[in-house]
């Protein structure tokens, strides 16, 4: 338990922080889920785009690495081309 006063502060903050980043990674998971489960490539590319925005925001909001999001949208955007060809 902390305590000096800037400790404290520091705790609600890494809380508040813990729960944000939280809900964003766990929307890259659910996006990146979509295409990968995805039945046909019409269906992967239509889920593909909603899940590059969400690796974008994360990363824009260093929730994630940009190279770990730059890496992931790669890596779909193959898997989504060879479902359609």
């Amino acid at each position: 338990m902390p305590h000096h006063k800037s400790a404290k502060k520091r705790l609600r903050q890494d809380k508040k922080r813990r729960e944000a980043n939280k809900a964003v990674k766990s929307a890259v998971k659910t996006a990146v889920k979509k295409v990968r489960t995805a039945e046909t490539g019409e269906e992967a590319a239509k889920h593909l785009s909603s899940a590059e925005s969400a690796l974008d925001r994360a990363a824009k909001k260093h929730v994630i690495h940009w190279r770990n999001a730059a890496r992931k949208k790669s890596r779909l955007a193959k898997r989504v081309n060879s479902l359609s060809s």
